[in-house]
């Protein structure tokens, strides 16, 4: 049985049930923040990657045959630098997936790119593949900015990225953004907003720059260089502020914000990220890709992070799983209330703790002193938090778990 992506009463947000991430590990350099499952490669596998990748989805098939016919309503490419794989093997594959897999009506298919990859022809390529959302990892317009974070693109390439996005006729162009850089100022994260919104996007994501050192799965040039005390990260007072001018800016221009860190047009909020904060179940493959899937028992899964070990597993025919951990009804209550909790919309609270066979009445004076003291707002069952609570997003989820 399908069933039609749940509509958000208060943000007309529309969430995928199922999706599948597809992740692409290649880049010709890596950004010193990055913990992401990448390799650096002047010469990417293309065709073997794809192979493999297709390779990846029959072995998960056969291991779970009712994934062929349960609606896909999402598809993710990112990494890495998909925009690093020619358009005809990004065909193949998806073609591959819509061989072996049932897609819903009206799926939305996202690719992530760099600006400096963005000419009209391989643009074209991957909207003819059948590519509707394009996500640009702008990052910054500005040069000093984009220096700090290793990029290698300017404001003009992201303007010509955009242009040809357009001249390949994407329905959606997203653009993603960093503020809280060490050495970035508050002036520039505004100025770095306006220039945005002046490229019409569909979407903006603009996170804040975090650096948990506890729990990177290995370190950063970037995280050394915070231990070692050569750089500094801005004081949480202006990375406060820069959140309030981003916000300012986009919800000027029309673009609503509807989760801690996503803003968007009517009608166009992402339904692959909306799967994650709704409680969906999304199929992952290639490298270092992260899945969790709800039956025959709920799990996440991790891949192989080194693309040579990831391949070699693949071509033996073998799941290229890393680790695998069974999610139990504490887990998923975890997970449920803090994904939701990054909605504006908010989350039924008590709707999920009796899903997940929570109590309800130990964690309702704490709700109550987060809406008295201004961390949250309740609309009946639902619990949202406001812009203060959104900034402590983590710590409000610690005392309600």
């Amino acid at each position: 049985m399908s069933f039609p992506a749940p509509t958000d009463p208060l943000t007309g947000m529309q969430a995928a049930r199922f999706g599948l991430y597809l992740h692409f590990p290649y880049c010709l350099a890596k950004c010193p923040y990055c913990d992401f499952a990448v390799a650096v490669a002047r010469q990417v596998p293309e065709e073997r990657y794809a192979n493999a990748v297709l390779a990846e989805l029959d072995a998960r098939l056969a291991a779970d045959p009712s994934m062929r016919t349960k609606p896909l309503e999402s598809l993710f490419l990112g990494g890495g630098t998909p925009s690093l794989w020619h358009p005809r093997y990004v065909a193949r594959v998806l073609e591959g997936i819509a061989a072996r897999m049932s897609l819903a009506p009206g799926l939305e298919v996202s690719l992530e790119g760099n600006p400096e990859r963005a000419d009209a022809e391989r643009f074209a390529g991957y909207r003819a593949a059948g590519i509707n959302r394009l996500s640009l990892g702008v990052q910054s317009f500005q040069p000093e900015t984009l220096k700090a974070l290793g990029r290698a693109h300017d404001a003009a390439m992201v303007e010509g990225a955009v242009a040809a996005a357009r001249q390949a006729g994407f329905p959606v162009v997203a653009l993603d953004f960093i503020y809280g850089v060490h050495g970035q100022t508050v002036a520039q994260v505004e100025a770095d907003a306006r220039r945005a919104v002046t490229l019409s996007p569909e979407h903006l994501s603009t996170y804040a720059l975090t650096v948990e050192r506890e729990v990177l799965a290995e370190s950063t040039p970037l995280s050394k260089q915070l231990d070692r005390g050569e750089l500094s990260l801005p004081e949480d007072d202006d990375v406060v502020a820069m959140a309030q001018v981003v916000r300012d800016v986009y919800g000027a221009h029309g673009l609503t914000r509807y989760e801690v860190s996503n803003h968007a047009r009517p009608g166009f909020s992402s339904r692959h990220n909306a799967l994650y904060w709704t409680g969906g179940e999304y199929l992952a493959l290639g490298v270092g890709a992260t899945g969790m899937l709800l039956s025959p028992t709920a799990h996440r899964y991790v891949n192989l992070r080194s693309p040579e070990a990831w391949l070699r597993t693949v071509e033996e025919g073998r799941l290229p799983e890393a680790s695998r951990e069974d999610l139990g009804p504490e887990e998923l209550f975890a997970e449920r209330l803090s994904m939701g909790l990054r909605l504006v919309s908010g989350v039924d609270w008590e709707a999920v703790c009796e899903r997940y066979g929570q109590p309800v009445e130990p964690r309702r004076a704490e709700v109550e002193r987060l809406v008295a003291h201004g961390f949250a707002t309740r609309h009946g069952r639902r619990l949202a938090l406001t812009e203060r609570g959104a900034d402590v997003h983590s710590a409000i989820c610690a005392r309600l778990l």
